[in-house]
């Protein structure tokens, strides 16, 4: 056994000893409400500010908007790879308080469970972050390289103030990159599909309602039309790229083996997902409505471009002869991953086997997160976190106690593997 395996079990051990601490943080961090909208994450970038500074850590904080609030940390030097975690404080709204079992706030820890609002995604596995981080220091390991802690304000409403505003800014660059989102226990997220949501707004002409369909022209039938063609995206056949295959085939075994309830949902691996999420029309039942907006959420495999989708919807409502304009927002990227052998993905993936002691393999997110932006910029990234994961963004919001411990341990171990790596 080499010295690098007595390390990492050293600190394995200590995580197991202090797994109260661990806990109690996590807890702490959901109590603190940081909701987004509307975002303010003043409150919990304070509290985890002081607790860092209890381990002596420096904070740097950039407000890159209205009490949104980047807070970067860094301990080793700048001789050895640099590796960055990363984590979001922001939850999705906990929305009515009386479909909850329990306070959503409540931080609550029963029958092995922490509960609340943020619990799975992602105040447990920015907990695991920031307890590694400062673990790590409180123990004066001897890094042969830089660990940044990066946390973000902005990642649930898919917005530009966390993550793209730091790279995009230079403020973190690294070598690789662990973000603590939710994932399966054995099975982190290396790869995730394209994103591109739109706003289709259909113009008509108004008249009365008693001479519709000879009078007018009405928006909101033209816009069904539209989305029947809009819906025709899943039925376009997609040659995924050979390099991607791996990946495509482990995530269907994934499905299959692991998530069995998702073992019908293995086509949208390889197919344009089409959700037509919002429709908004007209004024009143009497009048020939003249606008009709149409809000849509599509997810884009390998082998296809936003660029190729937008070509294939403008062909497609060209021939209707409606009158349209299509308007992008929210997430937007092509499918992207990071290759299975990049250090970072074997670090996590190999110390998920060492502290389990089971098979782990990389698989492919169906939808998006800010594991893109780092893509973007040429830094290798996967998502590994503590997650019950039919709970996120739903009522009764929880995460099993053992699992956030697992994930803290691998982080540790990770450290020390990614710092030490040649490669």
């Amino acid at each position: 056994m080499n010295h690098l395996t007595d390390l990492k079990k050293r600190l394995i051990d200590e995580v197991e000893v202090q797994k109260d601490e661990l806990i109690e943080l996590c807890s702490s961090l959901i109590k603190i409400p940081s909701e987004n909208p509307p975002g303010n994450s003043t409150e919990i970038s304070q509290f985890i500010t002081d607790y860092l500074a209890r381990f002596d850590l420096k904070t740097d904080w950039y407000e890159s908007n209205i009490k949104m609030f980047n807070l970067v940390s860094s301990i080793g030097n700048d001789s050895g790879k640099h590796l960055i975690y990363c984590g979001h404080t922001d939850v999705v709204p906990a929305g009515d308080r009386f479909k909850w079992d329990f306070d959503p706030f409540s931080g609550e820890v029963r029958d092995g469970w922490l509960l609340g609002r943020g619990a799975s995604d992602m105040k447990a596995g920015l907990g695991g972050l920031i307890f590694v981080f400062s673990l790590l220091k409180k123990l004066d390991i001897d890094l042969p390289g830089k660990l940044t802690l990066a946390i973000v304000p902005d990642e649930e409403t898919g917005g530009e103030y966390g993550v793209p505003w730091l790279l995009e800014n230079g403020i973190i660059q690294g070598d690789g990159c662990l973000i603590a989102e939710p994932s399966s226990p054995l099975n982190p997220t290396i790869g995730q599909k394209g994103s591109y949501w739109f706003e289709l707004e259909v113009y008509g002409e108004p008249g009365h309602g008693s001479l519709s369909p000879i009078a007018g022209n009405n928006a909101i039938t033209d816009a069904l039309a539209a989305i029947e063609k809009i819906r025709k995206l899943w039925d376009i056949e997609i040659s995924i790229p050979e390099e991607v295959q791996p990946l495509i085939e482990a995530s269907k075994r994934y499905m299959r083996e692991v998530e069995k309830d998702r073992e019908k949902f293995q086509p949208v691996l390889e197919r344009v997902t089409v959700n037509i999420g919002t429709i908004h029309g007209g004024t009143k039942s009497n009048v020939i409505p003249e606008s009709c907006k149409v809000q849509i959420d599509c997810r884009l495999p390998f082998g296809i471009t936003r660029d190729e989708v937008s070509t294939f919807l403008h062909k497609e409502l060209d021939g209707l002869g409606i009158r349209y304009e299509i308007r992008p927002f929210g997430f937007r990227s092509d499918a992207n991953y990071t290759d299975a052998e990049d250090p970072v993905c074997k670090a996590i993936v190999d110390n998920i086997s060492f502290v389990t002691g089971k098979e782990s393999y990389g698989v492919q997110q169906w939808a998006s997160s800010d594991a893109r932006h780092f893509r973007d910029h040429q830094i290798p990234v996967l998502q590994y976190g503590p997650a019950y994961l039919p709970s996120i963004h739903g009522y009764n919001e929880k995460v099993r106690v053992e699992d956030i411990v697992r994930c803290a341990k691998v982080y540790i171990a990770a450290v020390v593997d990614f710092l030490n790596s040649d490669s």
